[in-house]
């Protein structure tokens, strides 16, 4: 190994070390000297140790490394011991965190550097958001924990054995792509989910509304249309939190059918991306311009349940399959006209199904944009529909004159793309 390049490696084993040093002892700052097992400075020794180490395993062997962090690790360990002792602190993560300094530090000289320094961060990162991470875990439930490991091993386990083929006479259903595209829904709802749960009350309008149009925009605007009913210095805020959660759906329905069908990317993203724009740029108008939340206001609480739940996800599968097969069966027996009709009618309750049908199935391009957007259109007009019928006349308007103006902007842009 040249010189130069034992060198810059030694400097990244001791740049590990002094990095994880820099937060453990900022997070130590108040404990006086010697009061503490590892600061910046043992950090930082412990980096360049296992560098060393490294660098000496070529003329002395491998072992050199074993026997190094063996070693170290006692020492460490020991002074750990001292210091939880002292502080009756059962806290591990210090001892940890010094053992891997010291193979990263070995890793730099002998092992991928690049790798060694992405670890390096990863772990001061994960030090460093200590408080967040304690605190989002407390913000989880147990039954939401179970329902992720439930539908986790039911993927992994029960993915395999699904057929990766048609099941049905006419080649609409794929078990396997179904159940594929059932969790990837509720993943993306799970993060609107989360972000419900955890900033719903303490951001605001937006984040809520946003984070409610991932999970339902539905939900979110029959819960924002029932507030504002017996909130009426509300109204304002409450519509722009229904138009924010219409912004929400049609970004992400572009962004799932692009995803699964390429050549949507470009009709879908002038369509709804204009429509999601201009539902934004209202919402922000009855947010901002025409109204200020006041001081103790109360914040809008969305009661969605997880979309995780494995009830959700088959019930979602079951829906998904119901209208793969519609769309199929109508379009062979009644052409492009039947598809567009269910279109329209899946689209009164939910624009999820019908996307995910038409970005799969094989069709023009043209004829699917046309489907998803007549869905999406629809789904538009039945939840302003709503909003009137829940928050009365006052949000029936607002919402029904924001949402002909966000449907009439996605059609001059599909039309100017003809």
């Amino acid at each position: 190994m040249p010189d130069l390049d034992l060198f810059m490696n030694l400097a990244v084993a001791l740049a590990i070390g002094l990095m994880v040093g820099i937060e453990r002892g900022w997070k130590a700052r108040e404990v006086e000297d010697h009061g503490r097992a590892a600061g910046l400075r043992t950090f930082g020794l412990s980096g360049l140790m296992g560098g060393v180490c490294g660098v000496l395993s070529g003329p002395l062997g491998a072992q050199i490394v074993s026997i190094g962090f063996l070693a170290f690790s006692a020492a460490f360990g020991a002074f750990a011991w001292l210091e939880a002792k002292a502080k009756r602190d059962l806290s591990a993560t210090t001892l940890v965190a010094g053992m891997l300094t010291f193979l990263l530090g070995a890793m730099a000289t002998v092992g991928d550097v690049t790798v060694a320094i992405a670890a390096a961060v990863s772990m001061t990162v994960l030090l460093a958001l200590r408080t967040q991470l304690h605190s989002w875990l407390a913000a989880i439930t147990w039954q939401e924990i179970r329902a992720g490991l439930i539908l986790g091993v039911m993927s992994f386990l029960l993915l395999p054995l699904l057929p990766n083929r048609a099941i049905d006479p006419w080649g609409a259903v794929n078990l396997h792509e179904v159940w594929l595209l059932a969790i990837m829904m509720a993943l993306i709802s799970f993060t609107g989910y989360v972000a419900v749960r955890i900033f719903g009350d303490k951001v605001g309008i937006i984040i809520t509304a946003a984070a409610g149009g991932l999970v339902s925009s539905t939900a979110t605007t029959l819960t924002f249309a029932r507030m504002a009913r017996t909130q009426q210095g509300a109204v304002n805020l409450l519509v722009g939190g229904i138009l924010i959660s219409g912004a929400a759906m049609t970004l992400r329905v572009a962004a799932i059918a692009s995803a699964l069908n390429p050549d949507l990317l470009r009709p879908l993203a002038a369509t709804l991306g204009s429509a999601a724009a201009t539902l934004g740029a209202l919402a922000l108008f009855f947010v901002f311009g025409m109204t200020a939340p006041a001081a103790g206001r109360e914040r809008p609480k969305l009661a969605i349940s997880n979309p995780l739940e494995v009830g959700t996800a088959i019930k979602l599968s079951a829906y998904i399959v119901a209208v793969m097969l519609a769309a199929v069966l109508v379009q062979r027996f009644w052409g492009n006209t039947g598809l567009l009709a269910v279109a329209a009618v899946s689209g009164i309750a939910d624009v999820d199904a019908i996307t995910l049908s038409m970005a799969r199935m094989q069709i023009t391009a043209q004829l699917a944009t046309q489907a998803i957007l007549l869905a999406v259109a629809v789904n538009t007009v039945a939840k302003a529909s709503m909003a009137a019928w829940l928050g009365g006349p006052a949000v029936g308007l607002r919402v029904g004159l924001a949402s002909a103006i966000a449907i009439a902007t996605a059609v001059g842009a599909y039309r100017w793309l003809a």
